[in-house]
């Protein structure tokens, strides 16, 4: 039966409106002699954006016939129940101002309006102590630009620090090369003329 209400709610658009009204009494009264589990509920999510006209008609009629069969004190009780908070999240949602607003001018517009009292008491409650609000999308593509630049302004600072650390490297490379020349020529140079003054003082004494 619950995959069967899942499948039935998903679909409800498909069918009359007299075959809804009567889909959704037969599973009030399976709710109301717990042959249904009353986790089906969390298939439902009260909000402009994720009902249809056909699920608005199929969520009335399933609660007002609940009422009528319960009473709508016990109903009222069965939603607050705390056991079964997780079941009834989205259809009294708790956390979405503009969810909470939605579901409470529904109920109230169908006539039960006493249901609506812990979504009355947590708006207000959000309304003196609202949540923080998120970044506007002009600020963050404002800091992610100025990161970029700051990345790029670090790698290109990063690349010259190491270019001009290579070129300074083979610099020094080549100095040390130079001066290792200039040494064999002055040894080679110093060599030649110790001999051409050898020669000399041989070609004297003879």
């Amino acid at each position: 039966f619950a995959e069967a209400f899942k499948e039935q709610y998903d679909t409800i658009h498909r069918l009359e409106t007299n075959k809804l009204h009567n889909v959704a009494r037969l599973f009030a009264h399976l709710l109301f002699t717990d042959a249904l589990p009353w986790t089906v509920f969390e298939h439902i999510r009260m909000s402009i954006t994720e009902t249809t006209s056909s699920g608005r008609i199929f969520i009335k009629t399933l609660v007002q016939a609940l009422a009528e069969e319960m009473g709508v004190a016990k109903l009222r009780e069965r939603f607050l129940d705390p056991t079964m908070a997780h079941a009834f999240r989205n259809l009294l949602p708790m956390d979405e101002p503009r969810d909470i607003m939605f579901s409470i001018n529904y109920f109230t517009q169908i006539g039960l309006g006493k249901l609506t009292d812990g979504m009355r008491e947590r708006l207000e409650e959000l309304r003196r102590n609202p949540p923080p609000a998120p970044a506007p999308a002009a600020d963050r593509g404002r800091s992610m630009s100025r990161s970029t630049s700051r990345s790029r302004s670090r790698s290109y600072s990063s690349g010259r620090s190491s270019r001009s650390s290579s070129r300074s490297t083979s610099r020094s490379r080549r100095s040390r090369k130079r001066g290792r020349r200039s040494r064999r020529t002055d040894s080679e140079s110093s060599r030649a003329s110790s001999s051409s003054r050898s020669r000399t003082r041989q070609s004297r004494r003879r």
